[in-house]
């Protein structure tokens, strides 16, 4: 691979509902054509070649949406995850999550692991759904488990830095993402992945997520590309 094509891609998958809306219809439709897109952008980043794929699915805000919302979100996504293995399978995928995951229900904490040990031996490329997901809530959580560490004796103070700091992360077995990419016209970062984009690439879309197509996403790729990464170099 080479070395300036994105090994990790992210993706605020944004304007499901606007997008509906636009077109005189709930917004809880935009979120099932939304959960198509996912699908073929899944495939379409598999074919490209990246490795890690990450997708902003259901922030630790979303919360705050209107029950009736969040009710559907949650009925979508036992849906998606019953659907998702075949996909997963046939394109040597494997699948993480990531966030805190304990508030959900039992059934669907069990999909989700299910669905991590069946696909856990895939290698093609690895697909993570960000689920309860807040990155400041990580880093919190990452504090939190360090000190805890060192309160029983395995870790010393002093011996935290970055590199140790990360492994502490939800995300302590993948890479730092390379290629961050909005869509639905907003140019914020929404507390996703805060750690690990310090020195991510952005790239922003205007249309909405049940618009984006994999020329979108060839096209931000190549974005990735002409520019020049230097990490606070020359």
């Amino acid at each position: 691979m080479e070395n300036n094509f994105p090994k990790h891609v992210a993706i605020i998958m944004d304007g499901n509902g606007r997008w509906a809306t636009s077109l005189g219809r709930k917004r809880t439709y935009g979120h099932y054509i939304g959960s198509l897109t996912v699908d073929k952008i899944t495939k379409a980043a598999a074919k490209l070649g990246i490795d890690y794929l990450t997708l902003y699915t259901f922030s630790t805000e979303n919360w705050k949406r209107p029950k009736s919302e969040v009710r559907y979100l949650l009925s979508l996504l036992k849906v998606q995850l019953r659907k998702k293995e075949r996909l997963f399978q046939e394109n040597d995928i494997e699948f993480g999550a990531i966030g805190d995951l304990s508030v959900f229900s039992s059934e669907i904490k069990e999909m989700i692991a299910g669905l991590i040990e069946r696909t856990k031996g895939n290698q093609r490329m690895r697909l993570t759904l960000a689920l309860n997901y807040g990155g400041k809530h990580e880093i919190v959580e990452a504090c939190r488990r360090f000190c805890l560490d060192v309160r029983e004796g395995r870790r010393e103070c002093n011996s935290i830095d970055e590199e140790l700091f990360s492994h502490y992360l939800y995300t302590h077995d993948m890479p730092d993402v390379d290629l961050m990419i909005r869509t639905g016209g907003e140019k914020r970062v929404s507390n996703f992945l805060l750690y690990q984009s310090s020195y991510a690439e952005f790239v922003f879309f205007d249309k909405y997520w049940p618009e984006f197509t994999e020329d979108d996403l060839k096209l931000a790729i190549d974005e990735f590309k002409n520019r020049k990464r230097r990490f606070g170099g020359l």
